[in-house]
C-alpha cells in the first residue's frame, strides 16, 4: 500500500492539485497531510479527490473551526494510527513527532520546517518538504510505501514568487 505525504500546503492551490496529481498517478489508496493547510478551501480541493485524508493540524491553521467543520479527519497534533499493521505517527513539528515516538513506531511523519527529509530509521522518519513551495520556492511531497517501508521525496516543481 502507498501513502501519500503533504505538509505545508499554505493555500497553495495549484500545487496542492498537482500534488493529488501525483499521488493518483503513482496508485497512492490515503493522503497524510502534516499541517500547515491554513484556510478550509484547500481542505475543500483535498476532500475533492477520491482519497481518504487524515490530517494534524499545524502551526498556521489559524481556522481550526472551519476546518474541522469540514473534515473529521483533521487531528491535533501529534496523532497515533495503523494502517495495513504498520504503526505511524503524524505532528506537524518534527521535535513534537520525536518526543512522541518510541521504538516500537515504524514511521514518523511531519512537516513544519518546509525542507524534505527521509531518514531510513528505524523508525523512518519523513517529511515531504513543503507542496506550497512559498518559503524554498520548491514544492515537493513524499509517496512511502508501507509494504517494503521505504520512501521518495517527489519534486512537484518550482514555484514562482
Amino acid at each position: 500500500m502507498k501513502i501519500g505525504v503533504m505538509a505545508d500546503s499554505h493555500d497553495n492551490l495549484p500545487m496542492t492539485k498537482k500534488a493529488l496529481s501525483v499521488f493518483s498517478e503513482n496508485k497512492a489508496e490515503i493522503i497524510f497531510h502534516c499541517g500547515d493547510l491554513v484556510a478550509p478551501f484547500t481542505l475543500k480541493v483535498l476532500l475533492e479527490s477520491s482519497l481518504p485524508l487524515i490530517a494534524v493540524y499545524g502551526n498556521n491553521d489559524g481556522e481550526k473551526k472551519g476546518l474541522g467543520d469540514l473534515s473529521n479527519d483533521i487531528h491535533a497534533s501529534p496523532l497515533r494510527t495503523r494502517l495495513k499493521g504498520i504503526s505511524l505517527v503524524m505532528a506537524h513539528d518534527p521535535r513534537v513527532l520525536h518526543a512522541e515516538m518510541d521504538r516500537g513506531d515504524d514511521i514518523g511523519l511531519c512537516g513544519h520546517t518546509h525542507h524534505h527529509l527521509i531518514e531510513n530509521g528505524p523508525p523512518m522518519i519523513v517529511n515531504p518538504g513543503e507542496t506550497g513551495g512559498w518559503v524554498t520556492g520548491r514544492s515537493s511531497v513524499a509517496l512511502v510505501d508501507l509494504e517494503y517501508l521505504t520512501a521518495e521525496i517527489i519534486d512537484l516543481g518550482k514555484q514562482r514568487r
